[in-house]
């Protein structure tokens, strides 16, 4: 069996057992916890940062997380609505004023969060989306694909740049400043949005699912195909301009141990320990049902709320490669995983199988 390094609950052994048996299936790192009443009961980690698997996955190694950033970049967004600094009902416009062209007038906050905007696709070239001044620009002459909130249509790399600049608007710090000083930094999280050089040397790259290469391309989920617009290859993840720009629907850095406990927050009510980041209610907008149907970009029925994916009485979002942070507030429980190893959208269930580990845990803890 894989070594596993680490901590956790007794109760929650089947966590570091399923993460050794991926391991064991051939995966090559990743990390995995689950934290409940804010507080880790798993922390565990195993396998290699490299594709040569030359390098141990250590306590502190941190991976690109892709699309799991879009809760951090949400979170901001609720934390500047709680405060009364957001509205969530206006519209783009009242904060960004050059937004409102092209048929965009009618574009809300909510639209933005719930990617009902109509502006799903990055039309640019890759570069662009290292220089948040050509991004947003980019934006702003695009007009809606559909009439704004009446459709959805995932906004993979667009939503990050959409609600980033009102960001910037409201506070005048850039997403990934916002985030490290009200967020990551009063809760001690790994988490970085725009990675500072001097941790590269814990980054592990993203290695391709076995068969692909580096320019193996984004896909929606269940879809051999690449994702509309310019597509986004793994060299590109790996690459030292995507660590350094920000890029807040995509390019966070960090391990499970971090994201668990960042979300927390969401999970218990607004605070973690004796840091509150949102009041309960400002914790609930987030599960308000922003659109139920067939998502336009991911070809599948999805639920949207703001900021998250909703499943059930949970909610949370994956990235591609199979990162996942799933949370429940009932349970007052936040599951994480992160990985370097990619594997086939469609073929994945990773993360799931590590959640449903998880309940086996919690179930126990609450007896």
């Amino acid at each position: 069996m894989a070594d596993i390094q680490g901590s956790y609950d007794d109760l929650f052994t089947a966590v570091p057992g399923a993460l050794a048996e991926l391991l064991e299936a051939g995966d090559t790192g990743g990390s995995v916890a689950v934290f409940v009443d804010g507080e880790p009961v798993v922390d565990v980690w195993g396998g290699f940062a490299d594709a040569e698997r030359t390098v141990p996955w250590e306590r502190d190694t941190i991976v690109n997380v892709w699309s799991v950033t879009k809760t951090m970049t949400a979170l901001c967004a609720l934390v500047l609505a709680d405060r009364g600094e957001l509205d969530l009902d206006a519209p783009v416009a009242r904060y960004w004023p050059e937004f409102a062209t092209a048929g965009k007038e009618g574009v809300l906050i909510r639209h933005l969060l719930s990617h009902t905007a109509g502006l799903p696709d990055w039309d640019g070239p890759v570069e662009d989306v290292y220089d948040w001044a050509s991004a947003t620009a980019r934006l702003v002459a695009q007009a809606p694909q559909w009439e704004p909130g009446t459709a959805a249509g995932y906004h993979s790399l667009t939503q990050g740049f959409l609600v980033g600049e009102v960001v910037w608007r409201i506070t005048g710090r850039t997403v990934g400043e916002f985030f490290a000083e009200e967020v990551a930094g009063p809760l001690g999280a790994d988490f970085h949005i725009g990675l500072p050089a001097e941790h590269d040397r814990r980054v592990a790259l993203g290695v391709p699912p076995p068969g692909r290469d580096e320019d193996y391309l984004a896909a929606a989920a269940g879809d051999a195909a690449p994702a509309a617009g310019t597509a986004m290859r793994l060299r590109d993840g790996n690459s030292l301009a995507w660590r350094r720009a920000q890029i807040p629907a995509a390019s966070g850095f960090g391990n499970a141990r971090s994201v668990a406990l960042v979300q927390s927050v969401m999970a218990c009510g607004g605070s973690v320990g004796d840091v509150r980041l949102l009041s309960a209610a400002g914790c609930r907008r987030a599960e308000e049902e922003q659109f139920s149907g067939e998502d336009r970009r991911l070809g599948m029925p999805v639920r949207w709320g703001l900021g998250y994916g909703l499943f059930g009485n949970t909610f949370g979002w994956g990235g591609w490669g199979g990162s996942l942070v799933v949370i429940e507030p009932e349970q007052r429980m936040v599951v994480a995983y992160v990985t370097n190893q990619m594997r086939e959208p469609a073929e994945d269930t990773r993360g799931m199988e590590l959640v449903m580990a998880a309940y086996d845990g919690v179930q126990g803890l609450r007896t």
